[in-house]
């Protein structure tokens, strides 16, 4: 590499980075009044929204739109905050882990209505946010493999994905708005009680076990994300390290079963806690004593359980072992959007995918 080609990667490295700090005080607000936990465990945290800015608050450079306002009236900020959604289950009532089917419908129209597209965590990872100009981009998490997230309804032996449940909803989604992509990242227990074993068993909820499988291959082969979330949800920080690893390679291992050689490249912590030995949630081993097989495991990204909406992979601070979430419960959707909006923390494309683009400036990617 010659010494200018060398000077430049560094002029454009220090740029980048620049241009990400003068607006670190704005993201970092907008983050903890978009998140209503602490982080780590899930635990309500309502104190910081005192650090948050007062409403209708912009940082310099910011350009605020309306929820009705089209995309082009936008500003460009590939800096910005992407909302990665946690859901859990769906049905009647709504509760802290349960979105009603009716909200669910609702959010997603909202989401659309507001300019946001899903993506995969996939897509974060390799920096694929290709989205038109205007636009930005969500990642639309569903933890634990409930019957609610994905069922079958049977008619005369033949198998319907049901229109009442999560993926049947973002199918629809799909088929009347082209736009809105068959995207999600579904972070599955393969063996967890209550129907919580890849979406459903032993007729909880009118599934077969049999349909276990196929659902799992089904996700994949629509283009939805398979992601690791252990073998039934066990506390990891209880367990010794053998023990984590177990949990974790046999989730692996089942997911292997339904979609032979898919790679998973993203795991989702249990209870949001980590193992003792935290870099075994990042990559690990265990020996079948059945087959005598090597089960290894290597993520890319690791899910926390909260923390508002994530850095932009372009931010030199982004840490995809430590991606932080929304949980979706109330009106904790509203509020992100809207705290996005105001605080101009928002991620939004340019809709060029060889500029990294800001408020103020346009820089070229590396």
């Amino acid at each position: 590499m010659s010494r200018r080609t060398t000077a430049l990667a560094s002029l454009l490295a220090a740029a980048l980075a620049a241009a990400c700090a003068d607006h670190q005080a704005a993201e970092d607000a907008a983050l903890r009044v978009a998140d209503g936990s602490d982080g780590a465990s899930g635990t309500p945290a309502p104190a910081r929204d005192a650090a948050a800015p007062a409403p209708g608050a912009q940082p310099s450079g910011a350009v605020l739109t309306t929820a009705s306002a089209g995309g082009a009236a936008r500003t460009p900020n590939e800096l910005g905050r992407i909302p990665v959604l946690e859901y859990h289950l769906l049905g009647e009532p709504g509760s802290r882990w349960k979105v009603e089917r009716r909200r669910f419908r609702e959010q997603l129209e909202l989401l659309y209505a507001r300019g946001y597209r899903p993506v995969n965590m996939t897509d974060l990872l390799d920096k694929k946010l290709d989205l038109p100009a205007g636009l930005s981009p969500v990642v639309i998490v569903f933890d634990d493999a409930s019957p609610s997230q994905f069922s079958y309804v049977e008619t005369k032996g033949a198998l319907a994905v049901d229109p009442t449940s999560a993926v049947g909803m973002l199918l629809d989604m799909h088929r009347r708005h082209p736009d809105w992509a068959r995207k999600g990242v579904f972070c599955m227990l393969p063996a967890a009680q209550q129907g919580h074993a890849f979406f459903g068993e032993k007729g909880i909820a009118g599934q077969k076990s049999e349909w276990r499988f196929q659902k799992v291959r089904f996700l994949h082969e629509q283009g939805f994300e398979l992601c690791n979330h252990t073998l039934y949800h066990a506390n990891l920080g209880k367990q010794t390290d053998a023990k984590a690893q177990e949990f974790i390679a046999r989730g692996e291992m089942a997911i292997d079963s339904a979609v032979p050689g898919y790679k998973v490249r993203t795991f989702a912590l249990p209870l949001g806690v980590w193992p003792r030995e935290r870099s075994l949630a990042r990559a690990g081993a265990w020996v079948d004593p059945r087959t005598k097989r090597a089960v290894r495991y290597r993520y890319d990204a690791v899910l926390e359980v909260a923390g508002g909406p994530t850095r932009s992979p372009h931010d030199p601070q982004f840490d995809p072992y430590h991606v932080t979430r929304v949980e979706v419960f109330a009106t904790q959707l509203e509020k992100l959007l809207d705290q996005l909006d105001k605080s101009g923390t928002r991620y939004v494309s340019d809709g060029d995918p060889r500029t990294v683009a800001r408020p103020t400036q346009t820089i070229a990617a590396r």
